[in-house]
C-alpha cells in the first residue's frame, strides 16, 4: 500500500504541474485559433514518462483535457486531437531516448539523446495537433506551416527548459555513476553571490526592456551569462532550475508584451524568438553536463588512485597521505600502527586458485572493517597485507584490539567451489605518541614486528618498540636487502679467488681454487664480506639469486679467458642452502652448462654441512642431480654439525672441507686436533679427500701434513685476489 500511495502522489504532482504549465501557456494565447508561444507542459510530460515509465503516461491526455476545460477552451472536435498529440508525442520521444540507452542523465550523451527525444516528441505532437486544428476548422490550410512550426518550437522549448530541472528534482533514480562531493563545487559564499547576480540579471532585463528599443530581447544575455557561471561552478540541478525560471520569465515578458517587450504576435517573430530561447535554454545545460562529466571523470580517477579495487579500502598511497599529518603531530593522544599479514595465502592461491585467494582477501577485509573501531583508519597496503591506525589507544588496549581482530580472521570462513576456505594472520604493532617518529620509521617497525610474528609461527601479535633491538636488527636486515638488490642490478658483485693446494706430492697438477664473493656497495664504494650481507640475503630469499649471479659471472669469465680456463683442475663455488630447495636451480645450471665450453667436471659445488643434514633425502637428490650434470661436490664447514658420521654414507660428495675453527685451534686444543684427525681418517675410509680451511700459518700447514690431510686453503697459501689478478698477476688480462 505505501508504494501505491507513493505512485498516486507522484502522478498527482505531475498532473498538477502539467495543468499549471498548460494554464500558463493559455495566458500567452491570443485567441482560439492561435498556438501557444511556450508549452511548459511538454517538459513536465517528458520528464514524468522518462522518470517513471510509460505506465503513467495517461496523465498527459488527462492533463490536456483539464487545461482545455478550465483554462483554454477549444472546439469539442479538437479535444481528442489535442490529447492524442501530446500523448503520442511524449511516447515517441521517450521511446527514442530509451532506445539510445542513455541512462545517466548527468552526461553530455544523455543531454544530446534527450534533445533528440524532445525534437521527435515535438515533431509528432505538432503534426497531430496541427492536423487536428485543420480538421476542426481552427486554422486554414495557409496557416498550417506557421502553426506547425510554432507548435513544434513551443513544445521543444518546454522540453529543453522544464524537463531537465524536473527530472533532477523528482524523487527516484538519478543515474548510476559516482557523484562528485560537495567540495568539488563552489562554496556557499559564491552561491550567495550567484543568487544575487541571477536576481539582478532578471531586474536589469526587465528595466532594460522598459526603456524600449528594437533589441531589448538581447538583454537575455544577462541571465545567460549567470547560467554559464552556474554551469561551470555549481551542480547541474542549479543550472537546470535557473534555465527553467529564465524561460518562464522571458516567455512571459514576450508573450504578454510587458516591461516594454513587444508582443511576439507576428508569425515569424514568434518563430525567431522560440529558436533563440531554445538555444539560450540548451547551451548552459549542455555546458553543465560537460563540466559535471569532467568532475566525475576526475573523481573516478582520484578514487582509483586512492581506493583498492578488490576490497574497496584505502590503498597504500591514500593511507600514507591521511596518516602522515596525524603522526607528525596535532594531537596528544596515544596511537598505534598495526601491520597485518595473512598467513600461508600462497597455499590457497596454489591449491584453490588466485580467484579464491582474492575472494578470501575480500572477505578478510570485510572482517577487519567490521571489527575495527569507527575512529580507526584501515587500508590494504599489498597483496595480503593490511595497515591499521588505531587512534587514542594505549599499548595494552591496542594489543587487545589487534588480538581480537586476529581471532575474528581465524574464525572467518569463505565458501569457494564446495570448499570452506580460511586463514590466520600475523600482526606487528608499534605504539607511539604523535610527533615521536615519522611514518616510514613506524611502518618499518610494524612490518619488522609482523615478520617476527610470522617467524614465531604466525597467528599472533608481536609488539614493537621504537628502540627495540631485535626489531632494529630486522630493519637493518631489510636495508641490507635493498643494498644487495642494488648491487645485483648494477653488477657490483666482485669475484675473488683463493687457492686450494695439495699437501702431498703427486696430486692434482692444475689450479684448484675457490671462488669467493665480495660486494661493492654502490653507494659508499665499501667492499663487503659475505658474512656481512649473506645472512640478510638468506633471510629474505635472495641467496639463490646470488648463487646464480656467481655461477654466471664465473663461467662467463672462464669462457672469455680460455688460456686461463685451460689451467684449471677444480673450480669450487659455494651454494646456499636455499639452492637445494629451489626447484628451478638445477634447470638453470643445466641450461647454463649446456651453453658453456668449460667442462662441468671441473666445477665443484660446496654446500655447508648444516644445510645438507637439514633434509638428507633432498640434499642427496640435489647432489645426484649435480653429479648427473658432470659436476663434483664438497661438504663445506664440516664438523660444525658433527654429532654423528652415520649420514655421510647418504651423501655422495668428493671432498670434506674441515671447518677452519678446528684448524685454528688444533695447536692449543687436543680435542680440535682429534676432530681434524677423525674427519681426515673418515674421509679416506669413504674414499674422499679432505681440505683444511683457514690454514693461516706455516705451523698449521706442517701440522696438517703430519695428520695426512690432502689439501689446505688459507693465508699460509695465499690471500684472496680478484679473479683477473689471480690468473694474471702481471695484469696482462685482456678480456
Amino acid at each position: 500500500m505505501p508504494e501505491l500511495y507513493r505512485r498516486i502522489a507522484i502522478v498527482g504532482v505531475l498532473l498538477a504541474l502539467y495543468v499549471a504549465g498548460g494554464a500558463y501557456s493559455a495566458l500567452l494565447v491570443d485567441g482560439p485559433d492561435k498556438v501557444a508561444l511556450f508549452w511548459p507542459a511538454a517538459g513536465v510530460a517528458l520528464a514524468g514518462v522518462l522518470r517513471y515509465g510509460l505506465k503513467i503516461a495517461w496523465f498527459v491526455p488527462a492533463g490536456t483535457l483539464l487545461v482545455h476545460f478550465f483554462f483554454d477552451p477549444v472546439p469539442t472536435a479538437f479535444l481528442p486531437w489535442s490529447a492524442s498529440a501530446n500523448l503520442f508525442g511524449v511516447l515517441a520521444g521517450a521511446a527514442l531516448l530509451r532506445r539510445l540507452h542513455a541512462e545517466d542523465m548527468l552526461t553530455v550523451r544523455f543531454g544530446l539523446a534527450a534533445l533528440g527525444g524532445a525534437v521527435l516528441m515535438s515533431v509528432v505532437s505538432a503534426a497531430v495537433g496541427t492536423a487536428g486544428m485543420l480538421h476542426s476548422g481552427m486554422i486554414g490550410l495557409e496557416a498550417l506551416p506557421t502553426a506547425g512550426a510554432r507548435w513544434l518550437l513551443g513544445d521543444l522549448l518546454g522540453a529543453t527548459s522544464i524537463a531537465p530541472a524536473l527530472m533532477l528534482l523528482l524523487p527516484g533514480r538519478t543515474g548510476r555513476r559516482w557523484r562528485p562531493p560537495a567540495e568539488d563545487y563552489a562554496p556557499e559564499s559564491e552561491q550567495l553571490m550567484w543568487n544575487v547576480a541571477l536576481m539582478a540579471s532578471y531586474l536589469l532585463m526587465a528595466w532594460g526592456g522598459s526603456l524600449g528599443g528594437n533589441y531589448a530581447m538581447g538583454l537575455v544575455a544577462l541571465p545567460l551569462g549567470v547560467m554559464v557561471w552556474s554551469a561551470v561552478r555549481f551542480p547541474p540541478l542549479q543550472t537546470a532550475v535557473a534555465s527553467a525560471l529564465t524561460m518562464l520569465l522571458v516567455a512571459g515578458l514576450a508573450g504578454f508584451g510587458t516591461a516594454g517587450y513587444p508582443e511576439a504576435s507576428a508569425p515569424l517573430d514568434g518563430i525567431y524568438l522560440l529558436v533563440f530561447l531554445i538555444e539560450v535554454a540548451a547551451l548552459p545545460l549542455m555546458l553543465a553536463f560537460a563540466m559535471h562529466q569532467q568532475r566525475v571523470s576526475a573523481g573516478v580517477l582520484k578514487l582509483r588512485a586512492n581506493v583498492d579495487p578488490l576490497t574497496g579500502l584505502h590503498n597504500r598511497n591514500a593511507f600514507e597521505e591521511k596518516v602522515r599529518p596525524e603522526i607528525a603531530g596535532g594531537s596528544v593522544l596515544p596511537m598505534a600502527l598495526a601491520y597485518i599479514d595473512l598467513d600461508h595465502l600462497k597455499l590457497i592461491n596454489d591449491t584453490a586458485s588466485h580467484a579464491a585467494g582474492d575472494e578470501l582477501i575480500r572477505g578478510v577485509a570485510g572482517v577487519i572493517e567490521a571489527h575495527r573501531h569507527p575512529e580507526d583508519l584501515l587500508a590494504r597496503t599489498g597483496g595480503d597485507e593490511f595497515a591499521l591506525l588505531l587512534r587514542n589507544c594505549t599499548p595494552m588496549v591496542a594489543e587487545d584490539r589487534v588480538r581480537a581482530l586476529l581471532r575474528a580472521i581465524e574464525g572467518y570462513r569463505c565458501g569457494w567451489d564446495g570448499q570452506m576456505l580460511g586463514t590466520t594472520a600475523s600482526a606487528g604493532l608499534v605504539t607511539f605518541l604523535p610527533g615521536q617518529a615519522d611514518y616510514a620509521q613506524l611502518l618499518s617497525q610494524a612490518d619488522a614486528a609482523c615478520f617476527t610474528a610470522k617467524e614465531q609461527g604466525g597467528n599472533r601479535v608481536c609488539l614493537a618498540s621504537l628502540d627495540g633491538g631485535e626489531l632494529l636488527d630486522r630493519t637493518s636486515a631489510m636495508r641490507w636487502v635493498v643494498r644487495i638488490r642494488e648491487a645485483l642490478e648494477q653488477q657490483a658483485m666482485e669475484l675473488y679467488c683463493q687457492s686450494i693446494v695439495p699437501l702431498r706430492p703427486g696430486m692434482d697438477q692444475g689450479r684448484h681454487f675457490e671462488v669467493l664473493l665480495r660486494l661493492r656497495d654502490p653507494r659508499t664504494g665499501e667492499r663487503l664480506q659475505p658474512a656481512q650481507f649473506m645472512p640478510a640475503a638468506e633471510r629474505f630469499r635472495l641467496a639463490t639469486r646470488i648463487d646464480r649471479e656467481v655461477i654466471t659471472r664465473t663461467l662467463g669469465w672462464l669462457e672469455s679467458h680460455p688460456d686461463a680456463a685451460a689451467t684449471v683442475d677444480t673450480c669450487c663455488i659455494n651454494l646456499s642452502g636455499e639452492a637445494v630447495i629451489d626447484e628451478g636451480f638445477i634447470g638453470f645450471l643445466s641450461e647454463r652448462l649446456r651453453r658453456s665450453h668449460f667442462p662441468a667436471s671441473k666445477l665443484c659445488f660446496e654446500l655447508t654441512e648444516t644445510s645438507a643434514v637439514r633434509d638428507l633425502a633432498r640434499a642427496q637428490r640435489f647432489i645426484n642431480q649435480l653429479r648427473d650434470l658432470g659436476c663434483r661436490f664438497a661438504l663445506d664447514d664440516f664438523g660444525t654439525g658433527f654429532c654423528s658420521f652415520s649420514y655421510l654414507r647418504s651423501l655422495d660428495v668428493d671432498y670434506f672441507k674441515i671447518d677452519g675453527s678446528f684448524v685454528r685451534d688444533m695447536h692449543d686444543s687436543p680435542m680440535a686436533e682429534a676432530v681434524v684427525r677423525s674427519i681426515n681418517e673418515i674421509a679416506h675410509v669413504l674414499d674422499k679427500r679432505s681440505i683444511a680451511e683457514h690454514t693461516e700459518t706455516e705451523a698449521d700447514r706442517r701440522a696438517l701434513i703430519a695428520l695426512g690431510v690432502d689439501y689446505a686453503q688459507g693465508f699460509a697459501i695465499d690471500r684472496p685476489q680478484p679473479m683477473d689478478l689471480y690468473f694474471y698477476p702481471d695484469g696482462s688480462a685482456a678480456g
